[in-house]
């Protein structure tokens, strides 16, 4: 298999709509579907399993909804991006999503070839939102928990380095690396700095780093 190509894990309910996605992708060669799951806790399995580069994950599905599934799949596959694909456009649905940690969130009339970009887009580290869901949407959504500066003050020098990290889109593994530290010490300093800066997940810190550095890494 070519090492560039997109494993995906298809989660979704509907079998009809599992059938079609897979058909949809196979359709390029870069994407390759190495699983699908029927609802959240079988997903969570078969992406400890399979460790897929992209899920594409529906919300309201029975035994565990999506929104658990992307928060277990977060925490225990670090390396894979969730891409939420559902019918709902609900702002709170949105807001769950992405303080789950989810990377993208899209509905399920989208053109085939934006799907195509959003998948290509998170696995690069990049946030995709459908249209109407910018970034306005999402500061007003996701960050008025979050203190209204952020203090610089409050972050050690290695996190404030691990911050800027995040927000470039490197992933816990990649981090490690180039850090020369293992994944759980990163994965230690990202609690930290959600716990000092009142932060919920690392796509609201990855947001907020962006807004207060101004789109810069500073």
């Amino acid at each position: 298999m070519d090492a560039a190509m997109i494993r995906i894990l298809l989660v979704d309910d509907q079998r009809l709509i599992r059938c079609a996605l897979t058909m949809l992708l196979d359709v390029d060669s870069s994407f390759h579907v190495v699983g699908e799951a029927e609802n959240g806790e079988d997903a969570v399995r078969q992406a400890e399993a399979m460790q897929p580069d992209v899920v594409l994950m529906d919300i309201h599905m029975p035994i565990m909804d999506g929104i658990e599934a992307t928060r277990a799949i977060c925490d225990r596959v670090p390396d894979a991006k969730v891409l939420v694909l559902t019918v709902d456009d609900d702002d709170r649905d949105l807001a769950k999503a992405l303080k789950a940690g989810a990377a993208g969130y899209l509905l399920k009339n989208t053109p085939p070839d934006e799907l195509a970009i959003a998948i290509q887009a998170v696995r690069k580290g990049y946030m995709h939102l459908g249209p109407g869901l910018g970034q306005k949407v999402i500061a007003k959504i996701i960050m008025p928990a979050a203190k209204p500066e952020l203090d610089w003050s409050e972050l050690t020098p290695r996190e404030h380095e691990i911050l800027k990290l995040i927000a470039q889109g490197s992933s816990n593994r990649a981090i490690a690396e180039l850090l020369f530290i293992t994944e759980k010490t990163v994965k230690n300093h990202i609690t930290s700095i959600l716990n000092r800066l009142n932060l919920q997940s690392r796509t609201q810190a990855a947001i907020y780093y962006l807004e207060n550095a101004n789109g810069t890494y500073s």
